[in-house]
């Protein structure tokens, strides 16, 4: 944008903005939550959305009509980029410590650099690590370039966290979707000039759904893997299906654990109790058919089923782990918060709610008020904001910046020049005994 903050077509205030995905035709939180806010913004501005991957014809996920999509790779059958050269080597821009490294090769590096050195982009937001190195290696320093982070700070390998250090200080903002998370990344990774803020998902009102407030439902959702801790809600429901027989768990989602998570069910004689129930999407119409939703999580970046679930009016249980439910649940009010790993807090919470109807239904009608705070309108004023900020203050964050590396320069050589003076190494006989 010029400096009289009109954009390039002439409207002020307008912006091209710019998201780069792995793969916008697939299914997963990042290109749900990517979408959403992309649409959101295309009420005020021109939003184009880049794909890295391209496997299919049509985008899993509908995509507002307003927003551009281009893919950089594509993977379908057939596709001449298959028969590519560079597509049989490896990537060498994109870093192999981010884990979907295997997915990237030296094509993807062509193309996501020519994308954008070429971009006449006001706004470029990366949404992965591995994405967010391209930003700051090859968007123009004209635009305003962005990272954001789905994943906690200590998701990260050490070694990637040691890449990202490195090219997270090109960039003018990291963006995560909590405030504890941000403050990690303000402790643990030394970033002058460039802003560290927290806006959470928007998530959007469901639409067509009606609450059950009869039901006899706990419901839960999530990929079936370790770390969602599926396996203590399962043994915590053990407990609860004693006190309450006629009380059921529904879990859904797919996953590596799902036989391991069935052999539990089966093994518990939970049988005519808990179900496992396959992915759903939406999810919301399955959560307004239960009674409460419940999260055993070990750790969550955000906590997106605890919100798509006060959406529709019910209330949650989550355990309180680093780093979302905290930000998201007030304990009491709209739902509650327990220890990590404590299967018995957990069934404890849910017979409170289960034999307590006026406080489940307070609690639910506390929840849809309370899941106002990820409108659209509210998460988007958050961007506005930041955007303007850091075009407000380019030139006092490049100089913070110039001073850090001045200052990192100058202790370099201060540590280079005491390793070649005389003596350097030679013990004190003052200090050292005998």
């Amino acid at each position: 944008m010029s400096r009289t903050g009109r954009s390039r077509t002439g409207r002020t205030g307008r912006r091209k903005i710019v998201f780069l995905l792995h793969n916008a035709y697939a299914i997963g939180g990042t290109v749900r939550t990517t979408l959403n806010l992309a649409a959101a913004l295309a009420d005020h501005h021109d939003v184009e959305i880049v794909s890295m991957r391209r496997h299919r014809a049509e985008p899993r996920f509908t995509i507002d009509p307003r927003i551009t999509v281009v893919p950089l790779v594509d993977e379908q059958d057939g596709s001449a980029d298959l028969t590519d050269p560079e597509y049989t080597l490896p990537a060498t821009d994109f870093p192999n410590s981010d884990k979907r490294y295997e997915q990237y090769t030296r094509l993807t590096d062509r193309r996501a650099a020519a994308y954008l050195t070429g971009s006449d982009a006001d706004v470029i937001i990366g949404t992965r690590p591995g994405i967010n190195v391209y930003v700051s290696l090859f968007a123009p320093r004209r635009a305003l370039r962005i990272a954001q982070e789905h994943l906690r700070h200590d998701q990260h390998t050490k070694r990637l966290r040691s890449v990202l250090a490195r090219h997270y200080r090109r960039l003018d903002a990291v963006v995560t979707t909590t405030e504890a998370d941000a403050e990690v990344y303000r402790r643990r990774m030394n970033l002058p000039g460039v802003r560290v803020a927290a806006v959470p998902n928007i998530v959007p009102a469901p639409e067509g759904i009606v609450r059950d407030t009869t039901t006899k439902v706990v419901a839960a959702a999530g990929r079936l893997v370790p770390g969602k801790r599926f396996d203590l809600l399962i043994e915590a429901f053990s407990a609860v299906a004693s006190k309450e027989p006629d009380w059921r768990l529904r879990i859904y989602g797919g996953g590596a654990q799902r036989d391991h998570l069935q052999d539990l069910v089966t093994g518990l004689g939970l049988s005519e109790h808990v179900r496992l129930m396959g992915p759903r999407t939406p999810i919301e119409a399955e959560f307004a058919k239960s009674a409460m939703v419940v999260s055993a999580s070990d750790a969550e970046s955000f906590g997106m089923t605890l919100v798509e679930a006060m959406r529709c009016g019910v209330p949650v249980i989550s355990t309180d782990c680093p780093l979302g439910p905290a930000e998201i649940i007030t304990d009491g009010v709209d739902g509650r918060l327990v220890p990590v790993g404590d299967s018995r807090a957990l069934a404890e919470a849910m017979l409170d709610l289960i034999t307590d109807e006026p406080l489940r239904l307070a609690m639910g009608e506390a929840a849809l008020a309370g899941s106002h705070r990820y409108d659209a309108e509210p998460i988007v004023g958050r961007y506005e904001a930041l955007l303007t900020d850091l075009g407000s203050t380019r030139g006092r964050r490049a100089w913070t910046r110039t001073r850090a590396r001045a200052a990192s320069w100058t202790r370099r050589q201060s540590r280079k020049l005491r390793r070649t003076l005389p003596g350097a190494h030679a013990p004190d006989p003052r200090t050292t005994g005998p």
